[in-house]
Order: structure tokens, then C-alpha cells, then sequence
């Protein structure tokens, strides 16, 4: 409590207007409620209210600047959030008064325009961060599955038609730096200055006012997908399958088949539809990482490296391509990945489409149980995907073993898909 207390008061070291006052709007990060913890404040218009670093949006800020710049958009138009609220609520869980489990969101995200009403109508520029609404899938596959008697219509999960009902919510990123250094096992001050200096200077706060604890990061967003009754996400007497999945736009949405990501994906979305018709819950978290983190254009350079090499694309080479072009070979440090599940208050997993020995290695360690290990059937493997699925296996990535008969007891290691 002196910590934060020091970081509340702490005499501000830069320019910006508000210069030696203390915050208006301090964080209490772990509070039990969302007004004792304090908004998150990222306006860019009063910039005395504010109290994280960035702005909300991520990376699509920059574009925003430009609907700003062509006169498209009123830079002071506040939002108008009559009527946003969550379609179903979501906690409060216990794991979001703990300051250590949830550092990569805001757990009340969703509910700043209620909790924080006053404000809002005394003219403060919170906005939310978190939105949960209601939709229908249409996807060929699942059709596919519906034909052939794998998921019968019940009209409630699964409707006439075959469209299937789900409930989603999109999550913007909200990093509480000091949980981050911890999670992470560095110095505070040590992951402001590596932040400044890899995003070019571009945001000077994180080191001139140590007194911001909040940060929003310039990118992607998470989406979560809730087959069946989301409160059943935190009763560890209901059955929960969960696919937490990787973006990959080549695979996801337009269906290169060097890689496996929509087979799985697919597969993952099958089995959480099938495990919500059986009375229990599926759910698929899916992650802005594209190329392990390192991006499309890297990820299609190192396409070229693997396919041009001499004696072809192999498995013996698949990571060494990667590490040549990036320097690293995995840049997604999934230490941060179940702070989602905590904020869905997730305590057990008993069916995980996944083989990945570092989501798994996060999840459990991270006090969330794990009971079967689901694999991606052979026959979804595409042809050119081979060469990835046996480098993963080599290297002591991927498992192809994982079914167990009791909770928290998994056989195999596995890596990533």
C-alpha cells in the first residue's frame, strides 16, 4: 500500500499540463470494486484527467488521428454510450481483486459506463474497454459438421439453418505496468525504458512520469467467443472446453494450408459447440499475435527462406528459418494469456483443444486446472502443414499425447500450433 500510495503522490517529472499535482484519478489496482480502483482515463483532450499512458484503441488510434486530420471527426466528441452495457453480466470474480492475476486488462472494463456514470455526465472522458454483446456463426465447416450428424440442430445452440449462437466480447489491452515487470520478473523501471525505446519514443511518459501505472499498448485486441451459458465459465462443476487460438489471417480467413490454424480453430469451435449442446460451456479465446507475434511481414519472409532453402522445406530447419529472419523464434509470452480467463473467472478446464506446452505451462501455472488435451485429427492436417507439426513435435513443442483420466495430471509436452 505505501507503493501505491508513493506512486499516486509522486511529483510528476515532465512538462505535460497538471505538472506537480497528484493524480486526479489514482489507480488501486486489485480494488474489489470498480470505483475504489479508479477509472482508466486515456483521454487526449484533458489531459489533467489523465491517468494511463496511450490512447484507447490500440493501433487503430492512427487511424483515428487521420479521420481527425481530413475533418471526418470532432476531436473533443465524447461518445455516446447509452445503451452499450453487456448483453449478459460477466463477474465480479475473486481473481479480480488480486493485483497479480489480471495485469493485461481492465477486469471492469465492461461496466466504465455505468460505474463511472457520474463522471461521464460531469463531462470525464471514460471510455470502456470491454464489450459483450450477442451474435450468430455461419461457417462452412460447421455446416459441414451439422450435414453429417456431428452437431444435430437444437435450436437454441445450434439454429434452424445452421447458424450457431454465441455471445462475444472484444477486449482492448490494458497493461498495469508494475503487475507486468512481476509477471515477467524484471524491474519496473527496466520495462518503461525498454518500452520507450522500441516503440521509438513514442510515448516519453513511461519514463518521465512514473506516476502513470497504466498503459494502452498499440496492439490488437482480444475476442472471446461463449458457447452456451457464460456463467458457467466459473462453475468448475460444469464441463468447459476451450480452444485459446492464435490469430493467423492467411489460415483463419483465407485458408493457406501451410500451417494448421483454421483446422484447429475450426475444430476448436466444433467441440466448444458440441460440449455447449451436451449442458456444458465452450469457449474460444482468440489472440491479436499474428505470426507468433512477429508479424505477417515477417512471417511471409520466412515462408520464402523455408520453401528456397537448399534441399527443400524441412523440419530439421523450421525454427533455425524463423530465428535467421525474426531472432527470435516466438515472441507471444503467453505469461500474459489467462488473465482473460481469470477475468471470466475460469478456475477449471477440463477439455483444452490445444497441445501447446506454453499455453498449457501459462494456464496451470497460473492456477487454472487442465484435464484432457485435445489434439487436431490427422486427417484436418493439411498436406503442407507436415512440415510444421513434426518440427513442433522434435523440438518438444507439440505432444501427441495429452488424454488423461484425472485433473491437473498431463501427459506430454506440446508447444504452440
Amino acid at each position: 500500500m505505501g507503493d501505491q500510495t508513493n506512486r499516486n503522490t509522486h511529483i510528476r517529472l515532465t512538462s505535460h499540463p497538471g505538472n506537480g499535482r497528484a493524480l486526479r484519478f489514482p489507480l488501486t489496482w486489485g480494488a474489489t470494486d470498480p470505483v475504489t480502483r479508479g477509472p482508466i482515463v486515456g483521454t487526449v483532450t484533458e489531459t489533467g484527467d489523465r491517468n494511463a499512458i496511450g490512447t484507447h484503441g490500440g493501433s487503430y488510434s492512427l487511424y483515428r488521428a487521420l479521420a481527425v486530420t481530413s475533418g471526418s471527426l470532432n476531436p473533443i466528441r465524447r461518445p455516446d454510450l447509452h445503451n452499450t452495457s453487456p448483453v449478459v453480466p460477466i463477474g465480479p470474480h475473486p481473481s479480480w481483486s488480486d493485483p497479480a492475476r489480471i495485469v493485461s486488462l481492465d477486469p471492469f472494463g465492461h461496466v466504465a459506463a455505468d460505474a463511472f456514470a457520474p463522471l461521464i455526465a460531469e463531462g470525464v472522458d471514460i471510455r470502456p474497454t470491454i464489450a459483450v454483446t450477442r451474435a450468430h456463426l455461419t461457417m462452412a465447416e460447421l455446416n459441414d459438421a451439422i450435414a453429417k450428424g456431428r452437431l444435430p440442430v437444437d435450436g437454441t445452440i445450434v439454429k434452424q439453418g445452421g447458424d450457431v449462437a454465441v455471445t462475444k466480447a472484444a477486449i482492448e489491452p490494458v497493461w498495469y505496468l508494475p503487475g507486468i515487470a512481476a509477471r515477467f520478473g524484471v524491474e519496473e523501471t527496466r520495462l518503461r525504458r525498454v518500452l520507450f525505446e522500441q516503440t521509438g519514443g513514442m510515448y516519453p511518459e513511461l519514463v518521465t512520469r512514473p506516476d502513470l501505472a497504466a498503459f494502452l499498448p498499440p496492439i490488437g485486441s482480444i475476442s472471446v467467443y461463449i458457447f452456451g451459458d457464460p456463467a458457467a465459465l466459473a462453475d468448475p462443476s460444469r464441463r468447459l472446453t476451450c480452444r485459446v487460438h492464435d490469430e493467423c489471417n492467411g489460415s483463419d480467413v483465407f485458408g493457406s494450408d501451410i500451417c494448421t490454424c483454421r483446422p484447429y480453430l475450426i475444430h476448436g469451435i466444433e467441440e466448444c459447440v458440441a460440449e455447449a449442446q451436451k449442458g456444458g460451456v465452450g469457449l474460444v479465446v482468440y489472440n491479436r499475435k499474428e505470426g507468433r507475434a512477429l508479424g505477417e511481414v515477417t512471417k511471409f519472409l520466412v515462408y520464402n527462406a523455408r520453401k528456397r532453402q537448399v534441399g527443400g522445406d524441412t523440419a530439421a530447419d523450421y525454427f533455425e528459418r524463423t530465428e535467421c529472419v525474426a531472432g527470435v523464434q516466438d515472441a507471444r509470452f503467453q505469461e500474459l494469456m489467462p488473465d482473460v480467463l481469470h477475468w471470466l473467472g475460469v478456475t477449471k478446464i477440463h477439455r483444452f483443444i490445444s497441445m501447446s506446452n506454453m499455453k498449457y505451462d501459462a494456464i496451470t501455472g497460473s492456477g487454472i486446472e487442465i484435464g484432457e488435451r485435445i489434439s487436431i485429427p490427422d486427417e484436418l492436417i493439411p498436406a503442407d502443414a507436415a512440415v510444421e507439426i513434426e518440427a513442433k513435435k522434435a523440438a518438444g513443442y507439440y505432444s501427441e499425447s495429452g488424454v488423461t483420466a484425472d485433473l491437473g495430471t498431463v501427459k506430454g509436452r506440446g508447444i504452440d500450433e
